[in-house]
């Protein structure tokens, strides 16, 4: 069917919505007639030929061998597919013997859909398409658009005809129904305003994934071939790869078996991709119903080639139980061990933020990776995913630990940039990642960035947010750049560019600087007085004792409505504890023996402001002792933040005195790599004076928390001559703190093909304002003249 024939189908088809369905369903519930009858239809039209064969094959069962069960290969021989259908009834025959007795046709409609085998009635519980019959038979509807459905003048069937005017309707291949399927998806998802993420790939995407997927290993394809999509919506990916290696005139025209795997949660789409696969003669017990990251439906089962669009930027809040129990994963599909900076293999985090799932798509495929020892070739894995799957996540992070996994495993072989609008519904940017576990030698330890992004031709027409295309010949480019493992630089701004890395190339060390705590102390009347509140509850502490005054310590629980009240109003949104800890009377009486204790201190020691906290500390201690006082640690941190504030003239605030001699010094070198008069540079200060250092004694200072920074360190750098180079001269009382570091991976496109373009020299933008003067003169005395 050529292009022209199958735009005329789909409108024929969509306009059967218009003329049926308008006064019946509002416009957004059209495609739950719609796609189910198209659905239907054409099962009905694949079956039409072997009507009498299988009916021959029920009498036969039933009354010449007594089955009391129907046999189900009988019925399928008998069919020529792995469906059939039982009752008398055809589409064209419920038409044709329809009157207007409306229930009669339901009747006689749901007695045709409970002939069907059992894989189609799941379709068609699937597809809710009882209800619908009887909805639009109530409606007086159904009869019309069963007559539409069966008219002369389309042709939904894989055989040619003729129209009720002798002109030839072309056959509708296999190929052309699912081109009709997803277009009608698409103009219902551009209709209904559908997620970015819901839409179907275009076609032409889906082409240059099979090239890059199959062609490097067209000459060594296994024997039996398994394709997987883990979001196969209608099945489109699957489908066209199997095309792809299948067709007799293409390029790789293998002549092993294929057999499709996919799972979709969309009930709808898991129907039409269902369908799909019992027209093509693929085993529609491969494609499952419901959520992928929920339930492995494969455990245990690995796949040759997976392909898939998953949904991006799209919450998988709703199924972390099903992965994770508090903070263990629970689901080893995305379990991952990691090594730490001392080289320590642990259990890392590969959960990105709930908020976006499409990373565990790709961990989920990784998961199905066939070992080498079970298939020389491997598996090869291409994926769509937006720009979020680069850099999101922290080092340390779930999106940064799986890139971190997937490259140091040497498992990421190339990353294609995709031109804006080429899907039909989002214009953001989109990246094809090609993976395989089986890289030739000259790819390992590599991975190849290409941007494809100035690579498009524009459409006569947009197609929802879709205003370009992949050309074959730009596909060609782009394939033939990833075989040869080619660095291409831009020519001008519309070709193609790549480059390729080391996989290190992508990681980096996030390394933890750390600055002193330097703090000046004074106690006084109002700081000790912010001690009768508790800081994580202050706001409400603060309107109870304004409001009530003593009567929060004497009679609090009388007072609990109206605090609870209060708080429900300024929305504070409290969780049970805090509730608890706000009206429990000894919380209260704690914070009120905090600022008595500090009130004593502050008669002993005064009022005068200390720039050495040390000092301070010291006097504090004392007193405490001489008061006969005992505090808890957590309690005398309260009371002296409460009376210091961070001064960068204060003296630096000191955390303790390690000694390090001996075995001691020489595992601490070992550890931070690095010698013993480098040790400043890691958080450890000689005693005493320049002129009298006391040697074997080192200082550590207490460390300011709002000065803390972080330094990315490249993987392939020395964090400490970095150390010394970017950060020292700016920041001499800087340190590392080694021990915090984290490993981290990112790529940027941004960063990797960016090119400058240098600004206009000033004599010429000099020019063209003047001559804009002019001419806005010359404008102005004209229109003066003119008035």
């Amino acid at each position: 069917m050529n292009h022209q024939s199958h735009n005329k189908l789909v409108s024929f088809i969509w306009s059967i919505a218009d003329d049926c369905l308008r006064d019946v369903y509002v416009r957004g519930k059209y495609r739950d007639v719609i796609l189910p009858m198209v659905v239907l239809r054409r099962l009905d039209a694949l079956l039409e030929p072997g009507k009498d064969e299988v009916m021959e094959e029920v009498r036969f069962q039933r009354e010449e061998a007594g089955f009391t069960e129907l046999d189900v290969n009988g019925l399928q021989a008998a069919s020529g597919y792995v469906f059939y259908n039982t009752s008398v009834w055809t589409l064209q025959k419920l038409h044709d013997t329809a009157t207007n007795n409306q229930q009669l046709l339901e009747a006689n409609f749901t007695d045709y859909l409970d002939g069907f085998s059992d894989n189609v009635k799941e379709i068609i519980r699937k597809f809710n398409l009882k209800s619908q019959v009887k909805h639009m038979a109530n409606k007086d509807v159904l009869l019309d658009v069963l007559e539409k459905f069966t008219s002369p003048t389309i042709n939904l069937t894989p055989f040619e005809k003729l129209d009720p005017e002798g002109r030839k309707l072309p056959a509708l291949s296999n190929l052309g129904m699912g081109y009709v399927f997803e277009e009608l998806i698409r103009k219902f998802n551009e209709e209904n305003n559908e997620e970015a993420g819901e839409h179907f790939t275009p076609r032409e995407v889906i082409d240059l994934m099979t090239h890059v997927i199959f062609e490097p290993i067209k000459d060594r394809l296994p024997p039996v071939m398994t394709i997987y999509d883990p979001a196969c919506g209608s099945g489109g990916m699957l489908t066209e790869s199997q095309n792809f290696i299948k067709d007799e005139d293409g390029l790789i025209r293998a002549k092993g078996d294929v057999y499709l795997f996919g799972k979709e949660i969309n009930d709808e789409t898991y129907a039409i991709c269902k369908s799909d696969m019992m027209i093509k003669g693929n085993d529609p017990e491969n494609i499952k119903n419901g959520s992928t990251l929920s339930t492995d439906e494969f455990a245990g089962k690995q796949f040759d080639f997976m392909l898939s669009n998953p949904p991006y930027g799209k919450s998988w809040a709703s199924e972390q139980r099903h992965i994770k129990d508090g903070n263990e994963v629970i689901d080893s599909r995305f379990r991952i061990k990691l090594k730490n900076y001392w080289g320590v293999e642990e259990d890392a985090d590969a959960i990105p933020r709930s908020s976006d799932g499409q990373l565990l798509f790709l961990m989920e495929m990784v998961s199905k990776i066939k070992p080498l020892a079970a298939s020389p070739s491997g598996s090869r894995i291409a994926s769509v995913h937006n720009g979020s799957s680069l850099f999101t996540g922290d080092a340390g992070g779930g999106e940064s630990n799986i890139r971190r996994y997937l490259i140091e495993n040497d498992l990421l072989d190339a990353i294609i940039q995709l031109p804006n609008n080429l899907f039909y519904n989002t214009g953001i940017t989109t990246y094809i990642w090609v993976l395989t576990n089986s890289k030739p030698a000259n790819r390992q330890g590599k991975v190849q960035l290409i941007d494809a992004g100035p690579l498009y031709r524009k459409l006569r027409k947009n197609l929802g947010a879709k205003n370009c295309e992949l050309a074959p010949e730009h596909i060609t480019e782009i394939v033939k750049t990833y075989q040869d493992l080619a660095i291409v630089d831009r020519t001008g701004d519309d070709g193609l560019a790549s480059k390729v890395f080391d996989n290190a190339d992508f990681g980096y060390y996030k390394v933890t600087i750390e600055r002193p705590k330097r703090l000046k102390a004074q106690f006084s009347a109002e700081r000790i007085a912010e001690l009768r509140f508790d800081n994580k509850l202050r706001e409400p502490m603060v309107w109870a004792w304004e409001t009530y005054g003593e009567r929060v310590y004497t009679d609090l629980p009388a007072l609990e409505k109206d605090i609870i009240d209060w708080c429900e109003k300024q929305e504070l949104n409290l969780a049970r504890k805090q509730q608890e800890a706000l009206l429990k009377p000894d919380n209260w009486l704690k914070q009120q023996g905090l600022m008595n204790t500090a009130t004593k201190l502050m008669k002993a020691i005064g009022t005068d402001e200390y720039s050495n906290f040390n000092i301070f500390a010291r006097e504090v201690e004392m007193e405490l002792k001489a008061l006969g006082l005992k505090l808890s640690a957590s309690e005398k941190k309260q009371i002296m933040d409460a009376v210091s504030w961070y001064d960068a003239e204060a003296e630096k605030v000191i955390k303790g005195t390690t000694k390090l001699k001996g075995e001691k010094l020489t595992d601490l070198l070992e550890h931070l790599n690095c010698t013993e008069a480098q040790l400043p540079d890691f958080g450890y200060f000689v005693t005493g004076t320049p002129d009298r250092e006391k040697p074997g004694e080192y200082l550590e200072y207490e460390t300011e928390s709002d000065l803390r920074d972080t330094e990315n360190v490249p993987l392939k750098e020395d964090i400490h001559d970095y150390f010394l180079r970017e950060v020292k001269p700016h920041v001499s009382e800087a340190w590392i703190n080694l021990d915090a570091t984290k490993i981290g991976y990112e790529i940027s496109f941004n960063k990797y093909f960016y090119r400058h373009k240098p600004l206009r020299d000033i004599a010429a933008v000099s020019a063209d304002i003047l001559q804009l003067e002019d001419e806005s003169e010359g404008l102005i005395k004209a229109i003066l003249a003119w008035s």
